[in-house]
Order: structure tokens, then C-alpha cells, then sequence
């Protein structure tokens, strides 16, 4: 009985630790105090001063920024992580060992690692750093997550449905299409709002490959704002906003993957 209310006690201090700084910033995106933690009543102003992007056109910038190239780097990573887990899985035992023991590498490895490598590989070819580097990196660090994503539904699929779509005279194609992704498609799912978050979420990555041509991501934003002394009040209710959107998300993706397995 104690060791139960102990488990249940750390699980709730722990969940407390973890969305406390949200719930927080949640209370007083709620409020015009330019400082976090002075309650001056309660008000939407915040929220108006957000969507009215004359008032901060560099911060919706950034964030249209970081949404597109996710978006991009998510839909790019999730074909090739896909393309990429069904050619693995279709290896011989001892070749899958080692490339999936590759796709790991730069999961394992710290992201200023691999920023750093693509910094380099990029001046070395020539590129001009900019928009296209940021995506090129994003889908880079992001396709290894889709791999391992899929991997484990490939594992779960019966494999004689695949040999007998062929034998049934379908192409190889048609039965990619119509038996295999069907059957990989909450993998896929998986890995693409994971490479998602993981592109809206990074700093060190893009910091090396977003150059001096005055783009700007709401990491970079918010981490030259943090520089210059303070943080913009409307990240507050900007921070509210992602993380509803977030939430309401998983929530629908989690009662259809809960109809799913009923029927």
C-alpha cells in the first residue's frame, strides 16, 4: 500500500515538474505584464498584439518560417524514412544489423555535432546558406526518427499478404500501395509528427546552417530575443497557442488509433 501511494506520489511530482513552466507561462500569457510572474490583471491584449503582425511582423515571420520548413522537412523526411525502413527490412539479417546500427548514428549523436558536420559539408560544396540549408538539415536529422518509426510496423506485418497481392498479378508498385503503406501508415504517422516537433523544436542544427541572409526560426528569434535582455511578452500567448494545437492533436490522433484497434 505505501510503495503504491509512493509510485502514485512521485508520478504526479513528476508530471507537476514537467507542465508547471507551461501552465505558468498558459496563467500569464493572460495578462499585459511585459515581466513573467507581475499579474496586472486579467487581459487579451497580448493576444491582440500577437495577430496584429505589423506590431511583431519579425516574430510571425519567424514563425511562418518555422512551420513551412517543418512542414517541408517533415512531408520529405517521412518519404524517404518510409522508402528508406521498407529497403532495411528487406535486407539480409546481418546488413539490416549494420545499417540500422548507421540510421542510429546520428540519433546518438548531439545535435551541435551534426550541425556542425552540415555547416562544413555545405561551405565545402558551395551552397549559400539560407532557407534551402535549414530544410536540407531538418530532413537530414529528421529522416533516421522516420526510420525508426516505421521499422517496428514492417516487423508486425504478415508478409504473406505482400507475396500474394503479386501473385494475384499485381505490380510490385501496386502492392507497395495498396498492401504495404496501408499497413505502415500509423508508422508513418508517427514519424512525421516527430520530425514535426523535432524541426519546429531545434536550435543547434539550424543555428550552423540558417546563415547570414537575415532568416529567422522562433528558436533563433527567441534566442537573439533572450540576448538582448528579456523575452517578447507575446511568446507568451504564442507558447499557449502551439502547445493547445499540439495537445488537440495527439488527442485526435490517439481516439482514431483508439477506433482503429475496436473495429
Amino acid at each position: 500500500m505505501v510503495r503504491k501511494i509512493a509510485a502514485k506520489a512521485y508520478l504526479w511530482t513528476l508530471l507537476l515538474l514537467l507542465y508547471a513552466p507551461i501552465i505558468i507561462i498558459m496563467i500569464f500569457s493572460f495578462t499585459e505584464s511585459k515581466v513573467l510572474g507581475n499579474w496586472t490583471g486579467f487581459s487579451t491584449k497580448l493576444y491582440t498584439n500577437l495577430l496584429n503582425t505589423g506590431a511583431h511582423h519579425s516574430l510571425m515571420n519567424a514563425l511562418i518560417n518555422t512551420v513551412t520548413i517543418a512542414l517541408i522537412a517533415a512531408t520529405v523526411s517521412t518519404i524517404l524514412g518510409s522508402i528508406t525502413a521498407i529497403g532495411i527490412f528487406n535486407l539480409k539479417s546481418r546488413a539490416r544489423k549494420t545499417i540500422t546500427l548507421v540510421n542510429s548514428i546520428p540519433i546518438l549523436n548531439g545535435d551541435i555535432i551534426i550541425g556542425i558536420s552540415l555547416f562544413l559539408l555545405f561551405v565545402s560544396l558551395g551552397f549559400s546558406q539560407g532557407y534551402l540549408t535549414v530544410v536540407l538539415a531538418h530532413i537530414t536529422f529528421c529522416t533516421p526518427y522516420v526510420v525508426l518509426s516505421v521499422l517496428p510496423r514492417l516487423k508486425q506485418m504478415n508478409q504473406n499478404i505482400y507475396e500474394a497481392a503479386l501473385d494475384l498479378g499485381a505490380t510490385p508498385f501496386q502492392a507497395l500501395r495498396k498492401v504495404i503503406i496501408p499497413e505502415i501508415r500509423p508508422g508513418m504517422i508517427s514519424g512525421f509528427i516527430l520530425a514535426l516537433t523535432l524541426s519546429i523544436d531545434d536550435f543547434a542544427v539550424t543555428v550552423f546552417t540558417i546563415g547570414n541572409e537575415g532568416l529567422e526560426t522562433l528558436s533563433t528569434y527567441i534566442y537573439a530575443d533572450a540576448r538582448k535582455g528579456g523575452l517578447t511578452p507575446e511568446l507568451r500567448p504564442l507558447s499557449t497557442i502551439i502547445f493547445i494545437v499540439v495537445l488537440a492533436l495527439l488527442i485526435f490522433i490517439n481516439y482514431r488509433a483508439g477506433k482503429e484497434k475496436k473495429k
